[in-house]
């Protein structure tokens, strides 16, 4: 329930009203801080704005994907629209939003800008207005592509994100250049969000740590550098391994020939989930490489006689997964391998609690004193070396923690 609406909230809400001294702006911009209001205040308020502006117009949301943009944005804005009068209808198998207000409806289509190739498809629309939603996540073609499109006479712009990489195409031309784009800027912290309890604020800043803190808890543009898990020097995220059984098992594998190779094994009590075991193997160290069926004697040899719910396999490791796949013991699924998305969501999962190392798996505490930052580079990404385990670990939060869309629990004949 909404009970009022910070400074900048409100800005956000009537920036385009002809009374506001911001009115003649092209474009809003809003960065900074998770849980800060504004990601919902201006979905908000680019609906309102919609029907000032008229309607029967065509309009365009786009989000990283379509799943998240009607998990973040969508579902909530309808039903506070549907409160407040507006009619919303959804057409699910075509991507669009149809609102309606005293007569007059509006067309919001729904895009998902994840790579290069999303640029085709808003090519040929011609739009009032577009908001993009998480707009340093998206590629800088689909967004010029978007831009492109709103050739309609007193269309604007609406961005909000989280910040990235200092050196961020997004962060140099729009952010840095606002003035001479004519966009307002407005960067927010969570102290924007008067919904925020102060027990609630704390707890999200406890979930970050290094430069995830310094980008999602204090909102600022920074480059990454140093130990990418700089709290895992503390002996308390390490634990001995639980007695007894677990109600779920699962493992996680990074996959190598020439590079090593690292299986977790990892085991569920309650709600968290234990790296109870690890394979390891670096055919340098040893002095020779293993073949795909020796890699996965060895993945029999960690499950044992143990029920294995999955199997997350590095996804270019094409022919191992054939390899497990035909044996037909396992389920096998390619691993989501996005790095730096599942860097933050390793590093929230091991603050919470929601996962444990085991002082059983040395191999993974090794990676993760040496694990580190590539700060050569002007983008985010972590140094190629010592990152077998660390990946595997990755692979299990990003695909088999919250349960996957695969199919569940398969036995392991024996």
């Amino acid at each position: 329930m909404i009970k009022t609406f910070s400074q900048k909230q409100r800005k956000v809400l009537s920036w385009w009203h002809r009374k506001s001294r911001d009115f003649d702006r092209d474009a809003i911009i809003c960065d900074g801080s998770v849980r800060s209001g504004k990601t919902f205040c201006m979905s908000l308020s680019f609906v309102i704005w919609s029907f000032y502006f008229g309607g029967n117009g065509d309009f365009a949301i786009c989000g990283k994907t379509i799943r998240s943009l009607r998990r973040n944005m969508i579902t909530p804005i309808t039903a506070l629209l549907q409160s407040l009068g507006f009619s919303c209808e959804e057409k699910l198998s075509q991507n669009l939003l149809l609102v309606t207000y005293r007569g007059r409806t509006n067309r919001f289509y729904l895009f998902g800008g994840k790579d290069e190739a999303s640029a085709a498809l808003i090519q040929g629309m011609t739009l009032s207005g577009v908001l993009f939603d998480e707009v340093a996540l998206m590629p800088r073609s689909f967004v010029e592509q978007a831009l492109a499109r709103c050739s309609v006479d007193g269309s604007r712009f609406w961005f909000n994100c989280n910040p990235e990489h200092p050196e961020h195409w997004f962060h140099l031309e729009w952010i840095k250049g606002a003035e001479q784009k004519n966009a307002l800027y407005l960067h927010f912290t969570m102290d924007d969000n008067p919904s925020l309890s102060e027990e609630v604020k704390r707890r999200y800043e406890s979930l970050y740590s290094g430069v995830f803190y310094e980008r999602f808890v204090k909102g600022k543009w920074v480059a990454v550098h140093g130990a990418v898990y700089p709290f895992m020097a503390d002996e308390k995220y390490y634990y001995g391994v639980p007695s007894g059984d677990f109600g779920e098992y699962a493992v996680s594998c990074d996959y190598g020939t020439v590079n090593p190779a690292s299986f977790g094994l990892w085991g569920k009590r309650g709600d968290v989930w234990y790296r109870i075991d690890e394979y390891y193997f670096d055919s340098r160290t040893e002095g020779f490489q293993k073949t795909d069926e020796e890699h996965y004697a060895a993945l029999c040899e960690l499950v044992g006689d143990r029920r294995i719910r999955a199997v997350a396999v590095d996804p270019s490791a094409a022919s191992f997964i054939e390899v497990i796949r035909r044996h037909g013991v396992f389920q096998v699924v390619p691993a989501q391998n996005n790095v730096v998305n599942g860097i933050r969501r390793v590093s929230q999962a091991l603050k919470s609690g929601r996962i444990r190392i085991c002082d059983t798996c040395k191999a993974a505490r090794r990676e993760f004193s040496l694990y580190r930052w590539d700060c050569e580079r002007h983008t985010d990404a972590p140094v190629k070396q010592n990152d077998h385990a660390m990946d595997d670990i990755r692979y299990f939060v990003t695909t088999l923690m919250d349960g996957g869309s695969f199919v569940p629990v398969i036995a392991a004949a024996r």
